[in-house]
């Protein structure tokens, strides 16, 4: 693990209410997004990650678009995507998208591809769901390619074949910073090593040791590959930070409560529970809620036990508030950080 640990923030851009309970427009989502970015890179965070989805509850279909207004308002923070859905894009306008990114920000974009764990876009864009995995891994190869820079001649069977073609704009300081998104699969995992990508671990449920053998088994598949073992591993997981424990829990709850049931009601999971959102914010669970001490203790713990470089806390919560959300990357910047470097040093 890396001696200072980069400390990142991730947003899917969901549609918050006004102060009357009110849905939001989109496009002020949008503009608050832009505004937590900002503050974001005020406070000393090193990332900020923005999703992409193609579905109402969420703001975000263009993460590109939104990264590219904050990088005109920022100096210093990274700018990436939480994730780009590959396999419904195409790989020649993904890196162009970023590479363009990388030029406007002066070197600071970064991606992190992956299936997505959402499937509007497949029928939005005319693509078969049974092909999800063909589709991502043809794309995927095409795209490493792409990463190098060089004319590229390249054949795969979903989408049309390249012959020593060159692609625009060229980054100015080597490759683009590709990551590989994971939800758990060992098969993506192995993936990841196999083409020489950091690896990003998706803690949505679950204690994160459970992913001590994901992290094992990366490191190990990148030395059977003959790749760089240094390679980092961040974690993306969803929590909220406020003055204390039982503040930061109370605004949460709702909130969770009710984006947890509104997509479970489509895949079929049980109605959220107190009880179960306590135990998710408790050592052994995927939430990072609380106040900075302990949301400082839950990162440092996570760091040492999979040995990460990078950890990106999931802000946006589904309906809660831009205000909140604002008062929780100022704490995360200015107090939860620098006890996380001094936890960890």
């Amino acid at each position: 693990m890396a001696t200072r640990i980069e400390l990142g923030i991730d947003t899917f851009g969901d549609v918050t209410r006004d102060a009357d309970g009110a849905p939001l427009s989109h496009a002020q989502v949008l503009r608050n997004v832009v505004e937590e970015g900002v503050l974001a890179d005020q406070v000393g965070l090193d990332f900020i990650g923005v999703g992409e989805h193609h579905r109402e509850d969420f703001a975000v279909s263009a993460p590109e678009v939104v990264l590219a207004a904050i990088a005109g308002r920022t100096e210093r923070i990274h700018l990436g995507s939480a994730v780009t859905v590959l396999s419904s894009d195409d790989p020649v306008r993904v890196f162009q998208r970023f590479a363009t990114l990388d030029g406007v920000s002066n070197g600071r974009a970064e991606v992190i591809l992956g299936r997505g764990s959402f499937i509007e876009s497949f029928p939005l864009f005319g693509l078969d769901l049974g092909q999800y995995e063909e589709l991502f891994e043809e794309k995927l190869n095409l795209f490493a390619e792409l990463r190098k820079q060089e004319p590229v001649t390249w054949e795969g069977s979903l989408r049309p074949s390249l012959t020593g073609q060159s692609v625009y704009p060229h980054l100015e300081n080597g490759p683009l910073k590709t990551w590989i998104g994971v939800g758990g699969s060992p098969e993506s995992v192995v993936r990841a090593a196999h083409y020489g990508l950091p690896l990003m671990l998706a803690i949505i449920g679950g204690g994160p040791m459970r992913f001590q053998p994901l992290a094992e088994l990366y490191r190990k598949a990148l030395d059977q590959f003959g790749q760089d073992t240094t390679l980092p591993i961040g974690v993306h997981s969803p929590g909220f930070v406020a003055a204390t424990d039982e503040e930061a829990k109370e605004i949460l709850w709702p909130h969770y409560e009710a984006m947890t049931n509104r997509i479970g009601r489509e895949r079929g999971w049980p109605p959220a529970s107190r009880a179960r959102f306590e135990h998710e914010a408790g050592e052994d669970g995927a939430l990072v809620v609380g106040s900075p001490e302990t949301v400082a203790q839950k990162i440092a713990y996570t760091a040492r036990g999979l040995g990460i470089e990078r950890f990106d806390l999931k802000i946006s919560n589904g309906t809660l508030g831009h205000d909140h959300l604002m008062r929780a990357i100022e704490l995360y910047g200015t107090e939860v950080a620098p006890r996380v470097h001094e936890l960890l040093s």
